[in-house]
This record gives C-alpha cells, sequence and structure tokens, in this order.
C-alpha cells in the first residue's frame, strides 16, 4: 500500500491534483514534499495536527517531509480563510516561535540527518529584490485568476476588503513551492482545503519556470461530530506545548472525545493499524470508553512521550477510577492494560490540593470545598450544585449541602471530588498540622 493510499483510507485527502500520477510516483520512488507551518505563536495546536500526523506517516513510508515555518510569509500574512487582516508581527517574535514549534515537531518526525528538514522561507524572501521578483516570478501570475481563488473573494467581499501586503501571499507561497523544488528536488505540496488556490499557484509556477510536474493534496477541515474546530474548548485552545496544556489536560481532551468520533480520531491521530480500529466502529458503552482511553493515551505519548502518557493515564485513573483494558482492543497499543499498571501515585499535573488531617479533623462544609478548589464559581454556585444532585465525594453523591468532608472520606490518602459528570479535583492528604 503506498503513502497516498494510506492517507486516503485514513482520512486525510479532501482533492488531489494529478490524481493517478501521483499515486503512481509515490508507489515507484521515494518523494520530497512539503507542508507550511504559521509561525503566529509559540506553539501549535491541536488543529495543526492533520498535517503534522500526515508529514508522519510519509517519512513511515520511507519519503522525505519538509517542514516549511513561514519566517518570511509570517510577516505578511495569510489571508486564507479569514475575513479580516491578521495582526502583523515582529521578526523577533517570529524567531521566537520557530524555535518553539521545532521542537514541537520533533516529536513527530525525525529530524536527524537527511530523513527530514525544516526550513525557513524568511531565508529566501526577505534578500528578494522588488524589481527582479516582478520581472522573473509576478509576470507568471493573472490578476484575473488570483482574484477568483476563495481566500482572495471572501476578503474582497469582506468590509476589510484585501490589503496590498496580502494580495502578495499567493505570490510568496508559490514561490516557496519553486525555491524548494529546485534546492530540494520537492514535488509535493500538501496543506488545508483553504490552501488549494495556493497550492495550484506553485504548481503552476514551478511548471512555468523549471518545466517540472509537481503535485498537490489537500485536507478537508477537520471538525467533531459537534461541528466544532478540532482544538477549541471553553478553556481555549489546546496546545502541543505542556507549558501551555499539560499532558494530562491533553490527555483528557481525547479522553473526553464524543462517541461518534474515536473511530475516525484514531485513524487520525494515532498511528494504529486500521484493521484495528475499524473494529471500534462497532463498540459501545464500557468497551468504546476503553477505546478512548486508548486513543488519548496514544495521542498524548505521540506529542508528549511515553512517560507523559503513562503518568497521565495513571492520573485519570486516580480521578476517574481504573480501568482494565481488554488485550483484544486495539492491541498495538502500548497503553497499560490492567488496573495496576496505572500506577497509584497522581502527579502535579492532575487538578489537586493538599491539605492536612488537622484540617479536615472538623470537618469541611461540603459547598466550601468545592469553591476552595475551583469546582464552583461561588459558594452560592457550589451549593446550587450539590442540591440538584451534581456534588460527589469519592464517586458517593452528596445528600446535603451541609455535608462535611472529613478524614473519615479518605481513601488511600486522598478524597476525590467531583462536579457533574467530568470535573474532578483530588484532595491529597498529609499528615500534620
Amino acid at each position: 500500500m503506498s503513502v497516498v493510499d494510506i492517507l486516503s483510507e485514513r482520512g486525510f485527502v479532501e482533492a488531489f491534483t494529478h490524481e493517478q500520477e501521483l499515486r503512481d510516483l509515490a508507489a515507484e520512488s521515494a518523494v520530497t514534499c512539503y507542508i507550511g507551518f504559521d509561525p503566529t505563536a509559540s506553539s501549535l495546536h491541536v488543529g495543526s495536527l492533520v498535517p503534522i500526523m500526515a508529514l508522519a506517516h510519509m517519512q513511515r513510508s520511507g519519503h522525505r517531509p519538509i517542514a516549511l515555518v513561514g519566517g518570511g510569509t509570517g510577516l505578511v500574512g495569510d489571508p486564507s480563510g479569514k475575513t479580516e487582516m491578521r495582526k502583523l508581527i515582529t521578526p523577533e517574535a517570529v524567531g521566537q516561535n520557530i524555535q518553539g514549534i521545532q521542537r514541537q515537531l520533533s516529536r513527530f518526525i525525525d529530524f536527524a540527518g537527511d530523513k527530514a528538514l525544516l526550513v525557513n522561507n524568511a531565508d529566501w524572501l526577505t534578500g528578494l529584490e522588488y524589481i527582479p521578483f516582478l520581472r522573473d516570478i509576478g509576470r507568471h501570475f493573472s490578476v484575473n485568476r488570483m482574484i477568483k481563488a476563495e481566500s482572495y473573494r471572501m476578503r474582497l467581499e469582506s468590509e476589510e476588503g484585501l490589503s496590498f501586503i496580502e494580495f502578495n501571499y499567493m505570490l510568496l507561497q508559490a514561490y516557496d513551492f519553486l525555491k524548494l523544488c529546485g534546492d530540494h528536488d520537492c514535488v509535493l505540496q500538501m496543506g488545508g482545503s483553504d490552501q488549494w488556490g495556493n497550492i495550484v499557484a506553485g504548481i503552476d509556477l514551478v511548471r512555468r519556470v523549471l518545466n517540472r510536474q509537481v503535485y498537490g493534496l489537500t485536507f478537508p477541515l477537520i471538525t467533531t461530530s459537534s461541528g466544532a474546530k478540532m482544538g477549541k474548548t471553553a478553556a481555549g485552545a489546546v496546545w502541543l506545548d505542556a507549558e501551555r496544556t499539560s499532558p494530562y489536560d491533553y490527555y483528557q481532551y481525547w479522553i473526553n472525545a464524543d462517541d461518534q468520533d474515536v473511530a475516525r480520531f484514531l485513524s487520525l491521530f494515532t498511528f494504529l493499524p486500521m484493521p484495528e480500529i475499524q473494529k471500534v466502529q462497532r463498540l459501545s458503552g464500557a468497551d468504546l470508553n476503553s477505546a478512548k482511553a486508548v486513543l488519548a493515551f496514544e495521542a498524548t505519548r505521540i506529542a508528549h512521550g511515553t512517560d507523559a502518557a503513562i503518568q497521565a493515564h495513571s492520573d485519570a485513573a486516580v480521578n476517574f477510577g481504573r480501568r482494565d483494558i481488554p488485550q483484544d482492543l486495539l492491541p498495538s497499543s502500548t497503553i497499560p492494560r490492567d488496573a495496576a499498571g496505572t500506577g497509584a501515585a497522581v502527579s502535579e499535573t492532575a487538578p489537586q490540593t493538599e491539605m492536612t488531617t488537622a484540617e479536615l479533623s472538623e470537618g469541611i462544609p461540603a459547598f466550601v470545598l468545592f469553591h476552595t478548589v475551583g469546582l464552583a464559581d461561588s459558594k452560592g454556585q457550589a451549593r446550587r450544585l450539590i442540591q440538584q444532585g451534581g456534588g460527589y465525594v469519592n464517586d458517593r453523591r452528596i445528600e446535603s449541602d451541609e455535608y462535611r468532608v472529613s478524614a473519615d472520606d479518605l481513601d488511600g490518602g486522598r478524597i476525590v471530588l467531583r462536579a457533574g459528570k467530568k470535573r474532578y479535583h483530588t484532595i491529597v492528604v498529609r499528615e500534620g498540622a
């Protein structure tokens, strides 16, 4: 099976240019491909995982990926998918962001030797001379065709309109493809569906200047079953940087996936074999919840490493209860399969508060404790939560908001509070005053 077949089967592909020719090329020889990443932040987020995983699949299939960081184009701003002009950032900020992005990509892609490349288009774009660029590159572009591209059309129809600096973006991205083809024999550009016009422009430019056939592949916009964009939560974006989104919170993002999304997310965001994933589509109840745990573990392992995934899995077991993962469920996963394998220690990444036995000696009203640890925004809200049956101590529903949480509630040196179905907080209790 060629890498194009793998990407298609796993749900990465929305459209090709020259589909059969690309399939034949990828099946017969090693291909160098690239995807661009916008350095507008010091971290990528879950919404960037589809292109990252696509590059990883290319490398695993014997091809060479190039991660192009837009240090040059980032100074201009991509109008694609935007109804207003992006805020321009400084070269210093771009440089700092690139360092963070490189660290994150290294979790997914092996840059050792010549297996993959990380390049910055500032290396060739910032030194361009305007008049020679217009004569050598600009003459190959038709304004009539450019304004028909969806990214430009949306902006032209918006109240703000399209700035001249953004109008140049298509030329710069096309020039990137030309440069990478000439310098690194790169013949495939991949990107989101909103990049179709830019990718096609690059293919046309390479054909005109180098007389070479190159190819394009776009990814669909990935949303949850509810229609929400990937990586967006009530608390904000889910980042790949552990300093912004802890491995525990990252794990929780995936384990809280909707039932309808589990098999699809396993296909896109893990490397588990498709025959194993296809069986998940028939699961329900406890077995499907176990599959969610595998999804969360594998996604966290890829992004943050095995140790972090095991710790997040262990922390979740402390807060939500331990679960045996059947041996025949997604057997290629390295997730701990039995309750003992999850460990007993809770790490600092799990939501917790440390208290002493003395503080609990007389008991603390449940509504006060729920507010104190952040499970309710106010004491009044905590009272209502408990009165409506949404407050739990060690998975036991609290019957009264006046219930006093005390040392009698200790279970293995801790007390687990729960608000509703999914919000937990652990009280870790130590001896002392």
